[in-house]
């Protein structure tokens, strides 16, 4: 192994040992932090998410996301060069946020149906936040000002559009060798097997795709073949784990960050983002939801709305980076649902990077054009 490798394999266990030593240094806020963390899974995220895991399931099964994804197809293919099966995806991860869009995209790369570079696009562009959490507990609970969310809504949807428009380009060597062209399931240019694209029929325009789609849904229901007691009851299991799972990195990314920031580590850090971001003109005092965002969407989004005397713009900025970039505890939640298939993490961590920017940028942008008052 070369020193680097060795560096990598010693980063994460040298990390863990580095949380449970604080932990014994400081067990009440280890205990505290885990408390709350546990609160915001119970209370926030268990309500908000379950239904969606179900649904999910229970929509993959009776063939609702293929029928979707028969009419999506030709915007999904010209835009962003993924099956129209994305699309449900896209408009499921927008409305119900991180990380059900990498749920989703788990199921359709474990059945054949979008390869490896179309699964990491569509999660790309579905690792958001839903609107709720967005206009909400951003918006109206932490900023107290619903007239932000326009523009913080815009900024981060629309990057999260923005990356999936030219991601098939850029540093192709770290999505893949052709990125811009499909070679899994799903990839081919006509579903049809009359050479003829669907809707190419008699009748009014779009009749013969609709007719395709209904026929693809019942295709999808008779494969699958589970009676719906049976369906409902899998679903049901299976979004009960992987809630543990989610609730689980919640509460240990609530204690690291809470042990992180009593013990003074990230004081340092915090000082030198400080300093960098006054000397771009900013206001150093944004320096703590950076950091903390880096780790945890929402207490990042909550330091970013804290301090009153930074002006709004650049509160409401730093909180479209903070949503954007996601922190480390959601980025582990679509690793997890991603472990199972061949998708792969660096190209996420460069995209998310992307979306930050891109979505900070456009609140600069969009903020003369929306009115929001102080």
């Amino acid at each position: 192994m070369t020193t680097r490798q060795i560096g990598r394999a010693a980063l994460l266990p040298a990390a863990a040992f580095g949380v449970a030593g604080l932990a014994l240094a400081m067990p009440s806020a280890a205990l505290e932090a885990s408390l709350r963390g546990v609160a915001i899974w119970w209370d926030v995220l268990f309500p908000a998410l379950f239904p969606f895991f179900v649904l999910s399931e229970l929509m993959l099964g009776f063939g609702v996301v293929h029928f979707a994804g028969r009419l999506l197809d030709p915007v999904m293919r010209s835009l962003f060069r993924i099956p129209g099966l994305g699309g449900f995806v896209l408009a499921m991860g927008f409305v119900s946020g991180y990380p059900v869009g990498a749920r989703m995209t788990s199921r359709l790369m474990e059945q054949g149906l979008i390869d490896r570079e179309q699964g990491e696009r569509l999660v790309v562009m579905t690792t958001t936040a839903d609107p709720l959490f967005l206009i909400g507990a951003v918006c109206v609970g932490f900023f107290g000002n619903k007239d932000a969310a326009p523009v913080l809504a815009c900024a981060h949807y629309a990057g999260a559009l923005l990356v999936g428009l030219p991601v098939c380009h850029w540093v192709r060597s770290g999505f893949g060798r052709d990125f811009g062209t499909g070679t899994g399931a799903g990839a081919g240019s006509s579903p049809s097997r009359g050479g003829k694209p669907p809707g190419a029929g008699r009748g009014f325009p779009g009749v013969g795709r609709l007719k395709e789609a209904v026929r693809a849904m019942h295709l999808a229901r008779m494969e699958d073949g589970r009676p719906a007691g049976v369906l409902l009851s899998d679903a049901l299991r299976s979004s009960v784990r992987l809630m543990i799972v989610v609730g689980g990195l919640v509460v240990f990314f609530s204690m690291a960050l809470t042990l992180l920031l009593e013990s003074g580590l990230l004081r340092w850090l915090q000082e030198r983002l400080g300093e960098a971001l006054e000397a771009l003109g900013l206001a150093g005092a944004l320096a703590s939801a950076f950091t903390q965002g880096t780790l945890e969407v929402t207490l990042g989004a909550k330091a970013a709305a804290a301090d009153t005397s930074v002006p709004l713009m650049d509160r409401v900025a730093a909180a479209a980076f903070v949503l954007s970039w996601a922190g480390f505890s959601v980025h582990a939640q679509v690793a997890g649902l991603m472990s199972r298939t061949a998708w792969r993490y660096a190209p996420f961590v460069r995209a998310r990077l992307l979306h930050a920017v891109v979505s900070t940028l456009l609140v600069y942008a969009l903020w003369p054009w929306i009115g929001v008052k102080n």
